[in-house]
C-alpha cells in the first residue's frame, strides 16, 4: 500500500482542487448545481482516485485508478474551457488553470508508465 500524500502528482492535484473551489466561488448562483458542481466534482476526482488507488494491493489496480484520474483531468480540462467560453472565468485565469491541468495530466501519464513497467 502506497501513501498518496507522498506523491507529487497528488499534491499538485490537491492544490489544483483548492484553486478550483476558489475560482468557482464567483460563478453565477444559477450554476451552483450545474457547471460549478460538475467542475468541482471532476477536479476532486483526480486526487481522490489517486488516493483510492494507493490503497489497492496490486499495480494493475493502481494503474486503473490512475486511468480514472486521467479521465477526470480531461473532463476538468473541457469544463474549464467551457467556463472560459461562457465568460465565467477570464482568459488569464483560464491560461493558468490550463497550464496546471496539463502538468497534472503529464504527471499522471508518467506515473502510469512507471506503474506499468513495475508490473512487468
Amino acid at each position: 500500500m502506497k501513501n498518496f500524500r507522498d506523491m507529487r502528482v497528488w499534491e499538485k492535484a490537491h492544490t489544483f482542487v483548492l484553486r478550483m473551489y476558489d475560482v468557482t466561488k464567483s460563478f453565477p448562483k444559477s450554476e451552483l448545481y450545474g457547471l460549478t458542481n460538475q467542475l468541482r466534482r471532476a477536479a476532486v476526482s483526480i486526487p481522490a482516485n489517486l488516493a483510492e488507488g494507493c490503497g489497492k494491493n496490486t499495480d494493475p489496480e493502481f494503474a486503473r485508478y490512475i486511468d480514472i484520474a486521467s479521465g477526470s483531468a480531461s473532463e476538468t480540462d473541457y469544463l474549464t474551457l467551457l467556463a472560459r467560453d461562457l465568460k465565467f472565468i477570464g482568459p488569464d485565469v483560464y491560461g493558468e488553470m490550463f497550464e496546471e491541468i496539463t502538468a497534472i495530466r503529464k504527471m499522471l501519464t508518467a506515473l502510469k508508465k512507471t506503474v506499468k513497467s513495475a508490473d512487468r
